[in-house]
């Protein structure tokens, strides 16, 4: 007649359970922090490529830091 698992088979299957989940978590903070470490390095590439940092890109419509008489682009229309 089985009886089923002894307490010592219990306590082995409990621990196992508790290493598999520690391993797994342990694999998701990994891949979590290499997803990070990629989505940063797309971000700066990308901004790098639109010139970004360069001064380019969005500017404001009623004043320019690079024209002289500091108008924008609604001061071409005056």
């Amino acid at each position: 007649m089985c009886l089923g698992p002894s307490s010592g088979e219990k306590r082995a299957a409990a621990n196992q359970r508790k290493e598999a989940a520690l391993a797994k978590q342990e694999a998701a903070k990994e891949r979590a922090s290499e997803k990070r470490d990629d989505i940063s390095d797309a971000l700066s590439a990308r901004s790098e490529r639109k010139g970004m940092g360069g001064g380019k890109g969005r500017r404001s419509l009623y004043s320019s830091s690079s024209s002289s008489s500091g108008s924008g682009f609604l001061g071409r229309f005056r």
